[in-house]
């Protein structure tokens, strides 16, 4: 009996980083990151704020371990899927922006980016952290999936680091439609549809086709 229960502390104090850090993700959402304060994260979580210094040392450091575990996952394994894939360049964005509408569309981790945007002026460390760990990575991964499409001949000889943001910005307006101002639709506005049309119309864009054919 006395293994069993020690099983269960151990496996319940396992799972607390990521209990902390899905309250944290909703306290976040709900105040900013400036007024949320880690006595809020530990009632969200019911625990105490002394297990929550166990795990992260600031409420910095809890803001920048949920995107390392949501965001910065995500992107590397985009980054395998790119390494591994050995078919078109046109399908391998294609799948990696479908990849990168999921995440958007469907999970509650997209209101970081709209809590950097917002906080960004008073808190430049988390911007620069968000940049250099989430964007700059994604727009290197962007990047190297149209240079493939260029060198293999798929792809127009366009700006790889133009086309790359021209990729990601229809992600932008989702992610800031979804949390700012979805709520004041009067019918749900098709997103998903949305970004199939960004994607169609850009791989159109970058296709080595003669001007004029449809």
């Amino acid at each position: 009996m006395e293994r069993l229960e020690t099983t269960r502390w151990r496996r319940r104090k396992d799972a607390r980083p990521a209990e902390i850090l899905d309250a944290a993700l909703a306290v976040f959402a709900e105040r900013g990151f400036a007024a949320t304060r880690m006595d809020d994260i530990a009632e969200r979580a019911g625990v105490t704020k002394g297990t929550i210094y166990l795990y992260f040392k600031s409420k910095d450091a809890v803001f920048r371990s949920l995107v390392r575990e949501s965001i910065g996952v995500t992107l590397d394994r985009f980054t395998a899927e790119v390494d591994a894939f050995d078919g078109s360049s046109a399908d391998l964005l294609r799948n990696i922006l479908r990849a990168i509408s999921h995440f958007i569309l469907k999970t509650d981790r997209v209101v970081l980016p709209k809590i950097i945007v917002a906080e960004a002026g008073n808190f430049p460390s988390l911007a620069e952290f968000y940049r250099r760990d989430v964007i700059d990575k994604g727009l290197a991964l962007l990047q190297s999936i149209i240079a493939r499409g260029i060198n293999g001949g798929e792809f127009r000889a366009v700006a790889p680091e133009h086309a790359a943001k021209l990729c990601f910005a229809p992600f932008l307006l989702a992610a800031t439609w979804k949390t700012t101002f979805a709520r004041f639709d009067t019918e749900p506005y098709d997103l998903d549809a949305f970004i199939e049309t960004h994607i169609d119309v850009l791989l159109r864009g970058l296709a080595v086709e003669k001007w004029g054919r449809g």
